[in-house]
């Protein structure tokens, strides 16, 4: 059991109703004389849905804990993905619903974890830094600025990350998939 206050966003609980919930969003919250109070938005795993709740700070909450299996991510095809397991070689196929946002860090022939509960997979976990490529972003302007600027810039998957201004068209970036930030040039 875990106080309420420990929560953190990505962490998967089990409430009372015996449904897996992951935090999405966490805040606490100390008003005035009162007691703290953690203001949570939870998406159930079962149907994607998302509600709010809120734990009082001296609440209990139960957090669930996974097997967890290394798999290569191989192709997808519609709206299943294709995983191999890399102790048993077997292929391991997965709905999009199943993986949700996780699916823009999906890239072939790199390493990934699904963790499953009760024998069902239930998330996939991407590495925490991914190398990918910058497909478009706006030229360098010189002298524009002297102080720390970024500008915004679509990787090969699709996605927008802002990245200082010496990064340019064919430059690969290490981004960082726990907030989709830019770390540094590969």
């Amino acid at each position: 059991m875990l106080d309420a206050t420990r929560l953190r966003k990505g962490m998967i609980i089990k409430r009372e109703d015996g449904e897996l919930w992951r935090v999405v969003e966490m805040q606490l919250v100390t008003p005035g004389r009162w007691k703290a109070m953690v203001q949570t938005k939870l998406r159930k795993l079962k149907d994607n849905t998302v509600t709010d709740y809120r734990f009082r700070s001296e609440e209990r909450v139960e957090q669930a804990f996974f097997d967890e299996i290394q798999v290569e991510f191989l192709y997808h095809s519609g709206d299943d993905y294709f995983f191999m397991n890399h102790e048993t070689f077997d292929q391991i196929t997965l709905n999009g619903d199943v993986i949700g946002e996780g699916t823009k860090y999906l890239m072939p022939n790199i390493i990934y974890t699904i963790e499953s509960y009760g024998g069902k997979p239930v998330n996939v976990v991407p590495p925490i830094t991914l190398e990918l490529k910058v497909v478009d972003t706006e030229p360098n302007i010189k002298g524009a600025t002297a102080s720390a600027s970024y500008k915004p810039a679509t990787l090969e998957n699709g996605m927008v990350v802002n990245v200082p201004p010496f990064i340019k068209p064919g430059d690969v970036v290490k981004i960082d998939t726990r907030d989709d930030k830019y770390l540094e040039r590969a």
